[in-house]
């Protein structure tokens, strides 16, 4: 490493970036790694804004560098020294803050491992000011109203830290770390030698040191250990941590303390300077583990944890790359182009070429509104990305602005972004409304051209509800919503993405949206090799894994993350797949790291369709409820009948179905079903499996599993001729729902076994007699428990599950239940009643059947006398007796009867035709069987 460096720049201008150490030990790790000049000529200070002794400036990279020492720890001496340095470095684009901190040991749900040990670095995503509050007489309470709170970093500060925290992030940075620490442990004055597991020495929380200036070895403490994985493994690497910071005058010497406030607050870690300069610049705490913030300090992991702190400082800025080059001295008023994109290129990004033309064209015209719209995971914001990427490459004089949308706090703080940086007049002024400022600023002739894409818009609400919760500084809730603040003029376009169609097309002034939709097979082909860099891939196995996740872009980059980080092959992700739809469901809830995505979107297929479900069930629940219903059904063909007949349930049947429209408007609008040409509507099949996931996670899976099981009954028909068409159309959706568990109410119980009767019916027409008495028996089972063994209903399923035993060949149980459904017909209805008379016809076909002709006529004569539609048994009873004459006067009653009521193509006319060509063959009359037999065929 050159021991001088370059010159540094001549202006106090060219300085971009400040480092702030508080220990000297701290400073001369960072020294060790910057190039730096100590030599009196420089910039100008300004001697009343600070002693220019405190610092050093040089190089780092790309970067132009400003350490500034501090005189002494605390808040209020990084405040000083941040303010000087802002006075005499009017440019400084971000403050890193460095040195050495103590740690929480176990922190639940941050990124990267959860377990913290000496030596290791965390890194801030915020600060909290865990000292500023109030004094009570038992307890402490913080401050921590929206004035009062610290913030967040800027966008630009947040998609690195976004990007560094990923899977793939953290094993880059911690690649430089370890170069780095190489040259460091190789300067013999830093010691900055790794102390060895045995001094990591984590003591119980309610363990506390026994004497005061003295180290544990010599005062003997002696208290219970706890255990350390890392340790015990041997991983003496360090790691890196990305989380909230406690920053306060107090030092943490309480692990009691320590434990409490890390609950409360959700901090990694707990150091002094941060807070004072966390207001005065954008910034960053990079910290080493010296300590566990318990009273048990050590003091042999200082310089190595202020060794760790520099190199992952250094690492950290290979990867930082500010808005505006910092290495040329910046002019006092910025000017445009601007290209404030919280991303970096995806360079893995495939095809979409259709799409990214249909931009390219539509975004060429005077004030163009463009929306993407389409399910959840299928891609829209890395075709954005993807197009801003190539449009800054063809024509640079253009600007771009990327804002979040998926609330309005994030709304407000891409704008507010947006004035910061450009420097909007009047962005600094505390009582303006920074979103007015920012759309009349891009308003402005003289703005430029620009184009704004505005991400994750899937809130009608948001942008055209009355309930906005947005407040600012100067006005309330902003009760007209977020679209009165999207800027309109000539030399400015919009891109939206969103997934809900109609929030694209009110916001792109009714424009049709552009649907993205899944992808084509080589497309998704090429995106897994792209993925899987490195792992041989062989096209069929591609092929069905991209069917098996319905070509979903975020669902392939899901599976190929799962696949490299648990090295396996595609084959063996494809097995996991196959073992059940529950496999799928909880691979598709793996989180996973992607690039271009927000950090603050859920990463995981699931978790992304479970956040539009959510929103859809707070704007309208009846929208919720259908989208739940309807993911128990078959997820193809979906009958709207079904949907209202809950409608009809849930009282809204006086709406005249507008409710119900405008339900699956907002469905349809999120891709999440879609209506076919026969108005059947589909469901994604994995949307299906997640909503059902979401179902359960709520605890409502039961009692929409009995509103999907009534509604099925409610609609299926008793398997009759006339009815074919629809019992086969319903069929899938009536196993759907049977194979669910419900609350099991009376309702529902009464409901299924109505289902199983009528689909019984159906598969009786077919012929399918072991289904017929499966779903029979259910239904008997469940009519005597629900309606009692005597209710008519009962004895129906009854009698229907004789005849299947009957044309089973199994005379003697059909014979013994058709007894007791008459007995009980005679008891309940009377012996004239049709239903008992019906049951007498069926034990007498069962006779017949037997060729016990004689007991089987004695019934039917019985029944024709009382009721003259039976007169087709006792004729089939005559034609088996060879009363050939008796058997043809009645069948040709029978077939003229059905010729008249039925119609001439029913089956049970051409059944009594059958029969009539059957007696006169049996009589030798061939020409009138043989023309009968015809017409009986032709109408088949």
């Amino acid at each position: 490493m050159n021991p001088t460096g370059p010159r540094r720049p001549a202006t106090r201008a060219g300085f971009e970036i400040a480092v702030i150490c508080a220990l000297p030990i701290e400073a001369d790790a960072v020294d060790a790694l910057f190039d730096l000049h100590w030599d009196d000529d420089g910039p100008p200070y300004d001697k009343a804004a600070g002693d220019p002794n405190a610092y050093s400036t040089g190089t780092v990279g790309r970067h132009n560098v400003v350490l500034a020492h501090m005189p002494g720890m605390g808040k209020a001496s990084a405040a000083a020294v941040a303010a000087h340095c802002r006075a005499s470095f009017p440019n400084i684009k971000l403050a890193l803050i460095v040195g050495v901190c103590g740690v929480v040991p176990f922190r639940p749900g941050s990124s990267g491992t959860s377990e913290t040990v000496l030596g290791d670095v965390i890194v801030s995503d915020g600060v909290v000011q865990y000292d500023f509050g109030r004094r009570l007489p038992k307890q402490f309470e913080p401050k921590d109203t929206l004035l009062d709170a610290l913030g967040r970093p800027n966008t630009e500060i947040r998609a690195l830290l976004a990007k560094l925290s990923g899977l793939r992030g953290r094993k880059m940075l911690q690649g430089k770390m370890a170069d780095y620490m190489d040259v460091l442990q190789d300067e013999p004055e830093l010691t900055a030698i790794y102390p060895g597991a045995t001094q990591d020495r984590l003591f119980e929380a309610t363990y506390r040191h026994i004497a005061d200036g003295m180290s544990c070895e010599e005062c003997g403490c002696d208290g219970t250990l706890v255990p350390r994985t890392r340790l015990e493994q041997g991983d003496g690497q360090p790691a890196v941590h990305f989380g909230l910071i406690a920053s306060g005058d107090t030092v943490m010497k309480s692990g009691e303390d320590r434990d409490n406030i890390a609950r409360q607050a959700g901090v990694i870690g707990f150091e002094m300077e941060g807070a004072g300069v966390w207001d005065v610049f954008p910034c960053v705490v990079i910290k080493g583990a010296c300590d566990y913030a318990d009273s048990h300090k050590n003091k042999a992991w200082q310089r190595y944890a202020a060794a760790t702190a520099a190199a992952c400082m250094k690492a950290f800025l290979v990867y930082y790359v500010p808005s505006v080059p910092g290495s040329l001295p910046l002019p006092e008023q910025p000017t445009g182009p601007w290209f404030l994109v919280p991303y970096t290129e995806n360079m893995t990004f495939i095809g979409r070429e259709s799409i990214l033309n249909q931009l390219q064209q539509q975004l060429l015209g005077p004030a163009p509104k463009i929306a993407l719209f389409g399910l959840g995971g299928v891609g829209k914001t890395q075709i954005a990305l993807a197009y801003i990427y190539r449009l800054r490459r063809t024509r640079p004089e253009v600007s771009v602005f990327w804002v979040h949308a998926s609330n309005a706090e994030r709304f407000r703080q891409a704008y507010a972004s947006i004035a910061q940086e450009c420097q909007v007049p009047g962005y600094d002024d505390p009582k303006a409304d920074v979103l007015f400022l920012v759309k009349a600023w891009l308003e402005r002739n003289d703005c430029g051209q620009w184009l704004m894409v505005i991400d994750n818009a899937d809130d009608m609400q948001l942008f055209f509800g009355q309930h906005m919760g947005l407040v600012n500084a100067s006005s309330s809730s902003h009760k007209e919503g977020l679209g009165r603040y999207l800027p309109e003029c000539p030399h400015g376009a919009i891109l939206v993405t969103t997934r809900n169609k109609q929030a694209g097309s009110r916001l792109t002034k009714g424009k049709r949206p552009i649907e993205v939709g899944k992808m084509d097979e080589g497309e998704t082909d090429r995106l897994l090799r792209a993925r899987l860099n490195g792992i041989s891939v062989d096209f069929r196995e591609s092929s069905a894994l991209s069917v098996r996740l319905e070509h979903l872009p975020l669902a392939l980059v899901q599976a190929a993350a799962f696949i490299q980080e648990n090295t396996i092959d595609v084959s063996q992700y494809l097995e996991l797949l196959d073992n059940s739809d529950q496999y799928l469901v909880d691979l598709l809830g793996e989180e996973f790291e992607i690039d271009g995505r927000d950090s603050e979107t859920p990463r995981a297929v699931a978790e992304t369709w479970i956040l539009s479900f959510e929103q859809i069930q707070r704007q309208n629940a009846f929208t919720g409820e259908l989208l739940s219903l309807m993911s128990l059904f078959d997820r193809q063909a979906i009958p709207l009948e079904f949907l209202s007949r809950y409608s009809e349930q849930r009282g809204q049947e006086q709406t005249g179905g507008i409710q119900l429209t405008k339900a699956l408007g907002v469905l349809k609008a999120f891709s999440f079903v879609v209506e076919e040409k026969d108005h059947g509507l589909d469901m994604h099949r994995l949307v299906q499996l997640v909503t059902r996931k979401w179902l359960v996670k709520n605890g409502r899976m039961r009692h929409f599993s009995g509103q999907a099981l009534l509604a099925v009954s409610h609609c299926y028909p008793f398997g009759r001729y006339e009815d074919w068409a629809i019992c086969s159309a319903y069929l899938a959706h009536a196993y759907a729902v049977l194979g669910g568990e419900g609350t099991g109410s009376r309702d529902e119980k009464a409901g299924r076994a109505t289902l199983l009767h009528s689909v019984a019916g159906f598969y009786m027409y077919r012929g399918q007699w072991k289904d017929v008495e499966r779903f029979q028996a259910e239904a008997v089972e469940l009519r005597e428990e629900v309606l009692g063994a005597d209710h008519p209903h009962t004895l129906i399923s009854m009698g229907n599950l004789a005849s299947t035993y009957r044309n089973q060949g199994r005379w003697d149980e059909a014979e013994k239940l058709e007894v007791r459904v008459i007995e009980t017909f005679k008891t309940k209805l009377g012996p004239n009643h049709p239903d008992t008379l019906i049951s007498i016809g069926n034990l007498a076909f069962t006779y017949k059947i037997q060729g016990r002709w004689e007991e089987a006529e004695n019934l039917e004569v019985q029944v024709m006398e009382t009721r003259k539609t039976n007169i087709s048994h006792l004729a089939w009873t005559y034609r088996n007796q060879s009363r050939w004459k008796e058997a043809e006067k009645l069948e040709v009653q029978v077939m003229e009867a059905r010729k008249t009521k039925l119609g001439p193509n029913h089956p049970d006319t051409l059944i009594s035709m059958g029969n009539l060509a059957l007696t006169y063959k049996n009589q030798g009359r061939w020409e009138e069987a043989e023309k009968l037999r015809c017409t009986t065929s032709q109408r088949t």
